[in-house]
């Protein structure tokens, strides 16, 4: 499984944000050249963190965006399903009625288990604990 361009940007915008927030409200163009993302990609990233209520936005000169949930309560999991179209490893643990074999097939099994797996993983690894592992990096 390959994670998209926006599923990886997703996550630095949401860490660089954890980061920011005790200033307040984070501005885009900060973002961008801290994380070397154009405003543009940025600003077509933020509507569905802001849409699955990851984010909020505040209107103003002193506006820009904040996290909506604490950073402990923003998994890589939750990233990752939201941008990914598909999250399963392969199409027959979302849509076995398309695979003639799904129902006596230990290789699906065996595929739905390590999809189990990697969310598992990923679901244990919050913004928070990036943040930590970032200051003992620094």
């Amino acid at each position: 499984m390959k994670l998209t361009k926006k599923t990886r940007y997703g996550a630095r915008l949401l860490l660089d944000l954890a980061q920011h927030q005790d200033k307040g409200a984070v501005q885009m163009s900060g973002i961008s050249i801290r994380q070397n993302i154009s405003v543009k990609y940025l600003e077509q990233i933020i509507r569905p963190l802001k849409k699955g209520k990851f984010v909020k936005s505040i209107r103003g000169p002193k506006g820009g965006h904040m996290l909506a949930k604490k950073p402990e309560n923003i998994t890589l999991g939750d990233i990752t399903r939201l941008f990914e179209e598909q999250s399963e490893l392969v199409d027959c643990i979302s849509e076995p009625e398309n695979c003639p074999k799904s129902d006596d097939c230990v290789v699906r099994l065996a595929w739905q288990k390590a999809t189990n797996a990697l969310y598992k993983e990923l679901d244990s690894i919050s913004i928070a604990n990036l943040l930590e592992s970032k200051k003992s990096i620094l």
